[in-house]
């Protein structure tokens, strides 16, 4: 292994920002490339797309800046879809980032690295940037996600990152970053993931490590029938992805190869002398010398500031026995099959997402078992303040189903200026269907893909609940806009996606995410994360739930017949589901976007579907006064991931023009009769305008597992056009107060 130039400079290394290109390539994959030649420049020449994400004035900004405000909620609307047909790629998808957890980018790094799989020059300044750029300004630390404080798992990861990628360890930044690691408790209090990555970088041992035996997937489980209740495959899709690959390595006990910077990583200092005390050695990531360690006793040293899900008795009893049985009763035998067996599901992974996997953290723990570096470059996006690691190969389908909506709902679609940038979407979404079962169907546990579309390309390939509702909303609005649409998706495509939903319902009428509820709910007893909330299986959710709810309630305006007694059935026991989720205060609560704003909006479009609006349905006034209740003085909404964390609504400092959007759009879907709060959400959305018709990235409006923020960045420019659109129509009703 060959470590990387080592820098001691302290200026903050930064790239010309005008070679970066970003490749849009077939079904909407991303990738970025740097320019060295000057006569590439003119072959390939920087577009609007890669100079609004790269944070540089847009070549059309002189055309699409105005002075004057907007005079009302539609010429808002419209000035901002013009905005966001500027930056939509030209097949018709939104490119987008997709970042905010800080535990990717030194996954990437430590999985490459360990892999021997390593960066362009440019690709590994920018990531040094973004490094520096996103340590905490207080305490030089990284937090979980961008918002979050400074914890063990967070600023030992990055800062071996930092490390890795060339940066000194006298380095300012890096000194900052290392006392406030000590002042936590060293690395050694890191969370699981962390140990774990740790110990692949062969600077924490993997004696410290609580068992992860691949026998669970290769052999003992495999005598156990399907329905026995703690089978992996029932475990959840991103929880059985991660730990699969993470028992091979644990198995292998795979530590990179000692190199000066592994041994200064793990004592400061690769000089050995009797002249000099260890213990008197500065350290880097840990408070006692390196060989003094007592690593058995780290398993379940995890710093409180990292802790949100506490190890359960049952999970404690049940990693010692493991460690009393298949650790201390080794059968070289069962231990073969059991990493063939791993192995054989590693590389149907591979095979079943065209090597996309199912997020970057799944596939960078793969890389290290030999899975290829093919598709490494579409998890990596350069931002304005450096190369991040976005959380999946994009969220393309999401935000370009929502904005398929937003302009048809809005009467946007029906400018003749916006029907060639509308038909392109529909095109894009119609091909992003997925019609096929993957290559490795049944012997890799997974769930029928086949009339279903996924979170972001169609060779990714997973089906969502969600983003099957709201993709084949799309469908159905955009085909039977005009009297000339083309009809580009059959009916029997059509059917297969809502067979695929309608099969996707669970016994108490809820829908989960990726697949069906498989594994019963005290299952979460053995969440071994420590930083994350509901991760051992499938837990129902409102999104989920309404946009199954919607899609099916459109598709039966178009198609009355098919199944209409099966749909009948399936949205009433969700209506069932979203009365008896409702919080007592009125809310519901949020699992995929922050929080109660986010699930709130897509409960009253569902209620409103099936004729439960403020007039008729107690449960939406109660959900309409929880709204009121939380809009601030400036006439905005506004709320922190810290909902997500405690299930209690968090006010945040400022309104956000997202939830602003989402919080009126709600009121709206529920037929609020009174003017006066939307007009104030729409005034306040109309201030923060900008005069080329977008808006600015303010708070993040994404979460995952309770803990961990994400940003959707399109959202600011698809749902401030949806909620001022509708606006404009609904304040013109002459039944409001």
């Amino acid at each position: 292994m060959i470590d990387p130039v080592i820098s001691q400079s302290p200026e903050i290394p930064f790239t010309d920002y005008s070679r970066w290109r970003l490749r849009l390539g077939e079904g909407g994959r991303h990738t970025w490339h740097y320019l060295k030649a000057e006569e590439e420049h003119e072959e390939w020449p920087q577009t609007d797309i890669d100079r609004y994400w790269l944070g540089l004035p847009l070549v059309s900004s002189k055309k699409l800046v105005t002075i004057k405000p907007a005079e009302d909620a539609f010429e808002a609307a419209r000035r901002g879809f013009e905005f966001v047909k500027h930056i939509q790629a030209p097949d018709g998808h939104l490119p987008g980032e997709y970042s905010g957890p800080m535990f990717l980018l030194p996954g990437m790094v430590i999985g490459s690295y360990a892999s021997g799989q390593w960066f362009e020059e440019e690709e590994r300044l920018e990531m040094i940037r973004y490094l520096l750029n996103r340590a905490h300004p207080e305490d030089g630390g990284w937090g979980i996600h961008v918002e979050g404080p400074s914890t063990v798992l967070g600023t030992a990861l990055n800062y071996c990152a930092l490390r890795l990628l060339g940066v000194d360890k006298d380095h300012p930044a890096a000194v900052k970053a290392r006392d406030t690691l000590h002042k936590l408790g060293g690395a050694v209090a890191s969370p699981s993931w962390g140990k774990f990555w740790m110990s692949v970088l062969n600077v924490y041992e993997w004696e410290g490590n609580n068992p992860i035996p691949p026998e669970l997937w290769g052999v003992y489980l495999e005598l156990l029938p399907d329905w026995v209740p703690i089978h992996p495959w029932r475990w959840w899709i991103h929880t059985r992805a991660v730990y699969i690959p993470m028992s091979y390595l644990y198995r292998v006990q795979f530590k990179v190869e000692e190199t000066p910077l592994i041994l200064s990583l793990r004592e400061a200092s690769v000089l050995r002398t009797i002249l000099v005390s260890e213990t008197n050695l500065p350290q880097e990531l840990y408070t006692t010398p390196y060989r003094f360690i007592d690593w058995p006793a780290q398993r379940n040293n995890i710093a409180q500031i990292d802790l949100y899900a506490p190890h359960t008795v049952a999970l404690d009893i049940l990693n010692t026995l493991l460690s009393l049985t298949v650790e201390s009763c080794t059968i070289p035998a069962i231990q073969r099959r059991a990493l063939d067996r791993v192995y054989e599901l590693i590389c149907k992974e591979d095979e079943n997402t065209c090597y996309q996997d199912i997020a970057p953290m799944s596939k960078m723990m793969q890389m290290p078992s030999g899975s290829t570096r093919k598709t490494r470059a579409d998890f990596m996006w350069v931002r304005p303040d450096g190369m991040c690691v976005r959380g999946t190969n994009g969220s393309q389908l999401w935000d370009t189903g929502f904005a398929a909506q937003a302009v048809v709902e809005t009467g946007l679609a029906d400018l003749e200026e916006n029907k060639a940038s509308t038909l392109n979407i529909l095109t894009w979404i119609v091909d992003s269907q997925m019609t096929e079962n993957p290559k490795h169907y049944e012997s890799a546990y997974r769930h029928s893909t086949k009339g279903a579309w996924g979170f972001s390309t169609k060779e990714q390939n997973y089906t969502l609940s969600d983003c099957t509702g709201e993709g084949l909303k799309a469908v159905l609005y955009l085909q039977n806009k005009w009297s000339d649409s083309p009809k580009l998706m059959s009916d029997r495509r059509i059917f297969d996606s809502v067979d695929l939903m309608i099969g996707l319902q669970n016994s108490d009428g809820g829908f989960a995410s990726y697949e069906k509820i498989r594994g019963p709910r005290i299952l979460e007893a053995l969440n071994p994360s420590e930083v994350f909330g509901d991760i051992m299986v499938e837990f129902n959710y409102p999104e989920c739930t309404t946009s199954v709810i919607t899609a099916l309630s459109v598709f039966r305006k178009y198609y009355p017949e098919y199944r209409k007694h099966d749909i009948s059935r399936v949205v009433s026991k969700a209506i069932n589901f979203l009365h008896k989720a409702q919080r007592p205060e009125g809310g519901w609560f949020g699992s995929w976007g922050i929080c109660f704003t986010y699930a709130t909006m897509f409960a009253l479009e569902s209620l409103a579907l099936v004729g439960e609006t403020y007039a008729t349905s107690e449960s939406a006034r109660r959900a309409c006064e929880f709204l009121l209740d939380k809009q601030m003085d400036d006439g905005g909404w506004g709320e922190t991931y810290k909902s997500c964390e405690t299930e209690i609504y968090h006010c945040h400092e400022r309104s956000q023009v997202v939830q602003t959007s989402w919080a009126a759009l709600a009121l709206m879907f529920a037929q609020y009769p009174r003017r006066k709060p939307i007009a104030r959400a729409v005034k306040l959305v109309m201030s923060r305008q900008l005069p080329d018709g977008s808006w600015e990235q303010e708070a993040i409006e994404g979460i995952f597992n309770k803990t961990c923020t994400i940003t959707y960045p399109n959202f600011k420019l698809v749902f401030t056009v949806w909620m001022l659109g509708l606006a404009h129509k609904y304040l013109q009703r002459t039944d409001l107060e």
